[in-house]
């Protein structure tokens, strides 16, 4: 039984929801008296990288629906797009295992059978359901997100036709490069602007997800990607995937 939760199931040392709330006090400063002069060096060190890697969103964008915009025909979900592969520079990362387990789908509501919807942080405003969707070749993102991004300016007009899996075509406002805050990592990444309406405010395709080296598990409800610190977990925000 653990003696955190009050559940079955599992111990208490193996609890996830106890190692995050220990591992967010340590974060905010407490508990600190109970660590080696190592490991008080290391959250000392950390603490200073922190200030660099992320800051408090200044507001946060939910799903924007409505307006006089909308177009009045069919809406179709952009799903692919053939690109050409770009290069990519090859980071070095430690050898560790990704893997899931059944303590990465505690508290997951049941029953369920949702998409992965997470949150990330783009020029420092928290930007909500986010999609993560392996079955796209392309990020893609709404222009009135752009619009509350304020970064109007920095799309790059180009024309790509998008095809969705019912052949439904839509046309793209341009691209774009943003920097994404995911979990203090932050990344370039490319996406294609559309006017059109969708369900989530952006869509994290293949292309965002292999730069991350990212591996996403909807039945854990979880995103895990390797980096120089070690493997980071995103976890998905259930209630708004459904």
């Amino acid at each position: 039984m653990c003696k955190f939760s009050g559940t079955h199931g599992h111990r208490t040392e193996d609890s996830r929801k106890l190692r995050e709330e220990v591992a967010y006090l340590f974060n905010e400063g407490h508990l600190r008296e109970f660590l080696s002069d190592r490991a008080k060096n290391h959250f000392k060190n950390r603490g200073s990288n922190r200030k660099n890697e992320q800051e408090e969103p200044h507001h946060v964008i939910l799903m924007i629906v409505g307006g006089v915009d909308i177009p009045q025909g069919p809406v179709f979900k952009c799903t692919k797009v053939t690109i050409t592969r770009e290069k990519r520079t090859r980071d070095y990362l430690p050898e560790e295992t990704l893997s899931f387990n059944d303590e990465d789908a505690e508290g997951i509501e049941q029953p369920y059978n949702d998409a992965l919807v997470i949150s990330i942080l783009m020029n420092k405003i928290q930007v909500k359901c986010v999609l993560i969707d392996p079955g796209s070749s392309a990020n893609i993102i709404r222009s009135r997100v752009i619009e509350q991004l304020v970064l109007q300016v920095q799309i790059v007009p180009t024309t790509w036709v998008l095809s969705g899996f019912n052949m439904a075509s839509e046309t793209t406002k341009g691209e774009i490069i943003l920097l994404v805050n995911v979990v203090r990592t932050i990344r370039e990444t490319k996406f294609y602007v559309i006017d059109d309406d969708m369900r989530y405010n952006v869509l994290l395709g293949r292309l965002g997800i292999h730069k991350m080296r990212a591996i996403p598990s909807t039945l854990h409800q979880v995103l895990k990607f390797p980096t120089s610190e070690g493997i980071k977990t995103m976890y998905g925000e259930q209630p708004v995937a459904k």
